[in-house]
């Protein structure tokens, strides 16, 4: 009974969710890009990134090293990084959260602490059994050449330190992430 009170007590503050601005991103996983979007329009295009490993897809577990499909937003950044800049995302997503639990991945406190950190706009847990951790960063002081070759992050999207740069002149957080 007391998860139904605070479920329903999460949703009613919801809606004072502060304003967001329009500016958004699409990761195109495949064709290695981001694109900067405002609406419709495509602002800017980051070429040339790096993804995880083990490719991009629906995220199983913590370590399988695959970029997660979906729609996440910016929800913190980490300005000292050994990355450069860190924007770390909002994963796991309810939609995970809601795949995990089907497949047991996860247990029902677990997937409630991650649907109540979105209902009231914060970081879910990021050391579930699905991982944590995910979002864009830069290189800090790796290897440009690795960065060109193949993917090699544990699920993040990775970026050249003159990349992020760029990127960061857009985002925030509460930016919205869409992940291809």
């Amino acid at each position: 009974m007391l998860r139904i009170y605070l479920l329903m007590y999460c949703c009613l503050i919801s809606f004072s969710a502060h304003a967001e601005s329009d500016v958004w991103l699409l990761v195109d996983t495949t064709a290695r890009k981001i694109e900067i979007k405002k609406g419709e329009k495509t602002l800017e295009v980051i070429n040339k990134i790096a993804i995880g490993r083990g490719g991009a897809g629906l995220k199983n577990h913590r370590g399988d090293n695959i970029t997660p499909f979906g729609d996440y937003k910016i929800g913190w950044v980490g300005e000292k990084s050994n990355f450069r800049r860190f924007f770390g995302l909002t994963y796991p997503s309810i939609g995970d959260a809601e795949q995990a639990l089907k497949k047991g991945v996860i247990d029902h406190l677990t997937y409630d602490k991650i649907l109540i950190a979105h209902q009231l706009h914060q970081t879910p847990p990021q050391n579930t059994p699905l991982g944590g951790q995910i979002g864009i960063h830069g290189l800090g002081n790796a290897d440009e050449r690795i960065h060109q070759v193949f993917d090699w992050t544990h699920g993040c999207i990775a970026l050249t330190n003159p990349q992020i740069d760029q990127l960061s002149q857009w985002v925030d957080t509460g930016t919205v992430v869409k992940i291809k």
